[in-house]
Formats: structure tokens, C-alpha cells, sequence
């Protein structure tokens, strides 16, 4: 029997301009965020709460530029292993969790098993880690591409 999908979160249009607005500057005043969403601060500062309570809001952070902390090349890899037995996924999953290079690992259909976005320091390091991920248990292939620009970078989703 499958397990039934979670509903959809209903937000109204207010909860969607509070989100909207923290998804582009998520370090701004409750009392800005609420002037920008029509509403007073108290009501806001509560739908904010729920928001993260209700895990529709997962975290905040700085969106650092990796460049500027030495992180010169960003690149993507594309793994195949060659079982896809639960327990060959979750456990290639643990192993690049502990990587800190590897800030992305998406599961993905269509001829591939996983899809990473990594970060590295020049070119050797690229190298060391498609050479490790090559020799990860279970690996079958590795495809990387590596990054010449990033024209569009958005966090969130579009509200």
C-alpha cells in the first residue's frame, strides 16, 4: 500500500509575499518585512513563526561567493553505481554527506543514479575528487562538467 502524499501547504497571498521577500533578503527587519507584505509586525512576526514551524521556511543563510574564499572551480558530476539496491544508494549518500566539497546531491532518473554539485580548489583538487569519486564502493561511472559561469543563481522557488 502506498503511503498518501502530504497535502500541499495552503498560504495565502500574504504568506507568499512574506516568502517571496525573504527568499531575496533574508536578513531584513520584521518591522521592513512586515511593511512590505501590508501588514503589521506582531501578525507577521506569528505567520513567519508558523512558516518556519511548518518547515515551509528550512533555514537561513549567507550566500557566499566561492571564488572570493578560494574555491575556484565549481563543477557538477553525474553518477551511475552499479546496483540501485537501497541500501548501495543510501550508503554512496552517506559517504559524499561527509565531503565538504560536495554542497548538492540530487538522486536522479534517467540513466544516471545521482547528480552532485562540488566545489574545489584548482584544478588538482578537481582531479583528486573525481578520483575518489570514481573509486567510491559501488560506482560504475562518472561524468563531470565543469562550471565556465553562472549566469542565474536564485534561492527559493518562484511564489
Amino acid at each position: 500500500m502506498k503511503t498518501p502524499l502530504p497535502e500541499p501547504q495552503i498560504l495565502d497571498q500574504i504568506d507568499r509575499r512574506i516568502l517571496a521577500e525573504l527568499q531575496e533578503d533574508g536578513r531584513m527587519t520584521n518591522v521592513e518585512l512586515a511593511r512590505r507584505a501590508g501588514i503589521s509586525a506582531p501578525p507577521c512576526l506569528r505567520r513567519v513563526r508558523r512558516l518556519e514551524e511548518d518547515g515551509v521556511i528550512r533555514g537561513y543563510h549567507a550566500d557566499s561567493d566561492p571564488q572570493k574564499l578560494g574555491w575556484a572551480i565549481t563543477f557538477f558530476a553525474i553518477v551511475g553505481l552499479e546496483s540501485q539496491k537501497e541500501t548501495v544508494l543510501a550508503g554512496f549518500e552517506a559517504e559524499v554527506a561527509t565531503w565538504p566539497e560536495v554542497r548538492e546531491c540530487h538522486m536522479i532518473r534517467g540513466g544516471s543514479d545521482f547528480l552532485l554539485k562540488l566545489v574545489a580548489r584548482d584544478t588538482a583538487h578537481e582531479n583528486l575528487l573525481t578520483q575518489r569519486l570514481t573509486g567510491a564502493d559501488q560506482v560504475g561511472r562518472v561524468q563531470t562538467l565543469q562550471t565556465i559561469r553562472t549566469s542565474r543563481h536564485l534561492a527559493g522557488v518562484p511564489l
